[in-house]
């Protein structure tokens, strides 16, 4: 039987602290609760409908009809709260240990170095909000023609220039090198192109690019698209595995771009894997502390959602989740450690049913190979059973 599966990731989207939160400095966070709270307007009767409420209670998440979709929560098991981490643990990788961080900057060994590959030297290396060390910073940078580096809580390298003093052919040449640079004992999950434009105090551009450590192991996206079916990663999907396991790779500008691309492929796509990451509630929103964003972004998500269930083709299936959490009411600007959704729906399975809390989110990545028929398995346990049960 041909199916496709669709699997969109909320980014940053959780559901509530998860049990070592504290160890985190995250203990009482919750994403979603936390918008909700905040937008006293806001309802998500799609999401609800699928099954959002029975994963958390709130009077604006109550439905009066079964839920559509299983549902149930997923607990991060590998020791970290970063994209990476968890977009790989999905497909089927949970990692023992966390990548390094770096909270009192890079060491001066690979700065110098970076400067002499490059012909650039860098201000800041210091850990800061990326919209803050730009306003900090930009004009020195304008001025002096230095590339800012910093980072955060995260294992990221992260390289900031207007688009005016650097190209962005010559912002991506130097993440390149910072990328070789970056192997080892200094090893980063991630380099990222932070380029920006405008006057003071600036704008991040949609050009981001990220250069992400190569997984360590086999993935779901391998493991389908070695097998001759298509995997299409929408948005920063590519970025995220490294290149590897896609067999076409489509880039977003926002959220809105990401849901119009993840339809127009679904129904050109009458087998295989469509998976979309919708940055904005991260990036824009959970990071910047924008709980009002939040909620519009969200809203939008959902009333997308309600048109896409009723366009689906029968034997197919939709996942949604998320990688991490990001409350943006939370101390700070840092993602945050909690539970995360699980919801799926397939128009042959209703009603839905509890999946209850996974014990690793590779029990996503299990089931959608499940689904697609193969024996394969990772390091998850597929829920498909007890759905379609």
């Amino acid at each position: 039987m041909q199916r496709t599966v669709v699997f969109i990731v909320l980014d940053s989207v959780g559901v509530g602290a998860l049990p070592d939160a504290d160890l985190y400095g995250d203990y009482g966070s919750n994403t979603l609760k936390s918008v909700l709270d905040y937008n006293p307007s806001l309802v998500l009767p799609n999401l609800t409908a699928l099954g959002l409420g029975e994963i958390l209670p709130h009077p604006r998440l109550v439905s009066s009809t079964p839920p559509m979709g299983a549902f149930g929560r997923g607990i991060t098991a590998s020791p970290a709260k970063d994209t990476i981490t968890g977009h790989w643990e999905m497909a089927g990788i949970v990692l023992g240990h966390p990548f390094r961080t770096f909270p009192a900057g890079f060491p001066l060994d690979v700065v110098r170095a970076l400067s002499e590959r490059t012909g650039r030297e860098f201000i800041g290396n210091v850990a800061a909000s990326g919209t803050e060390i730009i306003r900090d910073l930009g004009r020195e940078h304008q001025l002096a023609g230095a590339p800012i580096l910093y980072t955060s809580a995260d294992s990221v390298m992260q390289i900031a220039a207007h688009e005016d003093v650097v190209p962005l052919a010559e912002l991506y040449s130097i993440c390149q090198v910072a990328r070789q640079l970056m192997q080892g004992e200094f090893n980063v999950a991630r380099i990222i192109a932070r380029p920006f434009s405008g006057e003071w105090p600036y704008v991040r551009t949609p050009n981001r690019r990220d250069l992400a450590v190569s997984p360590p192991g086999q993935t779901m996206l391998d493991i389908i698209s070695d097998r001759g079916l298509p995997v299409i990663g929408i948005g920063k999907i590519c970025d995220i595995y490294a290149g590897h396991g896609p067999t076409q790779c489509l880039k977003t500008k926002n959220n809105r771009e990401g849901m119009s691309l993840t339809e127009s492929v679904y129904r050109g796509t009458p087998r295989g894997l469509v998976f979309t990451n919708l940055v904005d509630y991260d990036q824009l929103y959970g990071h910047r502390n924008d709980a009002e964003g939040y909620g519009r972004a969200l809203k939008e998500f959902d009333d997308w959602l309600g048109g896409f269930v009723t366009k689906m083709r029968t034997s197919d299936y939709l996942f949604i989740a998320a990688d991490h959490g990001c409350d943006p009411l939370y101390a700070g600007t840092d993602h945050t450690r909690e539970y995360v959704p699980i919801l799926a729906y397939s128009p042959a399975l209703e009603p839905g049913k509890p999946i209850g809390d996974r014990a690793t989110l590779a029990d996503i990545g299990a089931t959608i190979l499940d689904v697609l028929g193969f024996s394969e398995r990772l390091a998850g346990t597929s829920f498909r059973a007890e759905w379609e049960a």
